[in-house]
């Protein structure tokens, strides 16, 4: 597995994140940003649908919602500006995060609000990461200010998160 690919997974803890390790900064290219950001966008959005049917908690609901309608807001302005440059950006998540999604599918109740509030923390923690190196670093001035413009939000889905996380009790 290449050391900047998007797909991490870690068996101890069962869980399956995007984010960008401690090397990407060394080799950051405008491509790679955007195929990280498109796969953990697409990521977001099936999860938070996930979270809209199985999770018990009505804030974990709302939170999955909120991921649906902003990961796709945002999914939508990738795409746009990938087919202006004439990147060629995945259509699905890959296989590792397909795969944990539909092993979190088969999530329900406390279970899942409190496996799925844990990994949008650490999740989102590594997008912001992955943002403001892009807001940075990127050569191409609209990936740049695409993720200026979402890196804010990818902060306020992280503060929502670590509240929920603390009001679920999740030690994750």
């Amino acid at each position: 597995m290449d050391k900047n690919q998007i797909t991490t997974n870690d068996t101890a803890s069962d869980q399956t994140t995007t984010g960008v390790d401690s090397n990407y900064d060394k080799s950051f290219s405008d491509q790679e940003f955007a195929m990280k950001a498109a796969e953990g966008g697409m990521m977001e959005v099936e999860l938070g649908r996930v979270a809209t049917s199985n999770a018990a908690d009505a804030k974990v609901k709302s939170f999955g919602q909120m991921m649906v309608d902003d990961h796709t807001k945002a999914n939508n302005e990738l795409m746009a500006i990938a087919k202006v440059k004439k990147m060629t950006l995945p259509d699905k998540p890959g296989e590792a995060v397909s795969s944990h999604i539909r092993e979190m599918s088969n999530m329900k109740g406390k279970a899942f609000d409190q496996h799925y509030i844990g990994m949008m923390v650490d999740d989102h923690q590594k997008d912001i990461d992955l943002f403001q190196m892009a807001s940075e670093k990127a050569s191409d001035p609209d990936l740049k200010a695409f993720a200026t413009k979402t890196l804010p939000v990818l902060k306020k889905h992280y503060s929502a998160a670590e509240s929920l996380k603390k009001s679920l009790g999740t030690q994750k």
